[in-house]
């Protein structure tokens, strides 16, 4: 069974309200996916405090709840502990022993994996994406279309990379399925949903809400055509609640959608199962 994983950063669950642009007039493909092929999952990881990127993702990607491992919830980039625990086992490397052929989605903008382990701050991905360096996207594979960029149009890096044209986003939702097509997993993140709930800028989570929503609505069309898995879910709630700058502690949504997705959902209660649940199906 393929699977492929989108990881968007930052999207909790919460009733409508008129500071929560999650909803079926801004993005109605994530809204329809959420209300009929969804469960709501746990964050929080039972730690006081608001649930934080790097404790989150390490625990999504490990299956460890790495926010109580810490005593703490961790931001931003993880710390020597948190690498520490990623680089000891984590989804990719599990899906490496098995024989699967797995690839992160998202480009850098490196020529090499080597070039990528010299960067000084490195995400939960990244890490990860380095322990089984064949993952790795880059700069050249974007120039090809063998790869995604975390904003969709690569309209962000428009001034560095001239030569590598802009494209829409229904654009990159082709490219991506011709990746997932490629490979028995696949993982593409976003984050530029939890940077947008950081501003409390309503207008630009709901300009960044409609761009995914163009992409989603078309792979989603694709990967339902060709008997595709399609997971979606997030590291912590933050977009859905504009009247608030930091993260919440609502419940992030568990999509799963296509083959055996109601067993798959029925697995999944908090970001500790979501790694174990996706070795028990792919």
């Amino acid at each position: 069974m393929k699977i492929a994983f989108l990881f968007i950063d930052g999207v909790g669950l919460k009733p409508p309200a008129a500071d929560n642009p999650v909803n079926p007039e801004v993005c109605p493909a994530l809204c329809r996916l959420m209300q009929r092929h969804c469960v709501p999952i746990d964050a929080n990881l039972g730690v006081d405090g608001l649930p934080q990127s790097a404790t989150g993702q390490t625990t999504m990607f490990t299956g460890v709840n790495a926010s109580e491992h810490m005593g703490r919830h961790c931001e931003g980039f993880p710390g020597p502990g948190l690498r520490d625990l990623i680089r000891m086992d984590n989804l990719f490397l599990q899906l490496k022993a098995r024989g699967k052929k797995v690839k992160f989605a998202d480009a850098f903008l490196v020529e090499s994996a080597d070039e990528l382990e010299s960067r000084r701050f490195k995400s939960v991905t990244t890490i990860m994406a380095l322990t089984t360096p064949e993952t790795i996207s880059t700069i050249s594979d974007l120039a090809d279309d063998d790869a995604v960029l975390q904003d969709l149009t690569r309209t962000t890096i428009r001034d560095r990379y001239p030569d590598i044209p802009d494209i829409d986003p229904e654009d990159a939702a082709r490219h991506l399925f011709d990746i997932i097509r490629a490979h028995d997993f696949t993982l593409f993140e976003y984050f530029q949903t939890d940077a947008a709930g950081h501003t409390m800028d309503y207008e630009r989570a709901c300009s960044v809400l409609k761009e995914y929503d163009a992409f989603l609505s078309t792979l989603v069309r694709y990967t339902q055509a060709a008997g595709i898995t399609l997971l979606i879910t997030s590291d912590h709630g933050n977009i859905e609640s504009m009247n608030e700058r930091g993260h919440t502690r609502n419940p992030v949504p568990f999509i799963a959608f296509g083959p055996k997705e109601a067993e798959i959902r029925a697995r999944v209660k908090s970001l500790t199962d979501v790694t174990p649940t996706i070795l028990d199906f792919i």
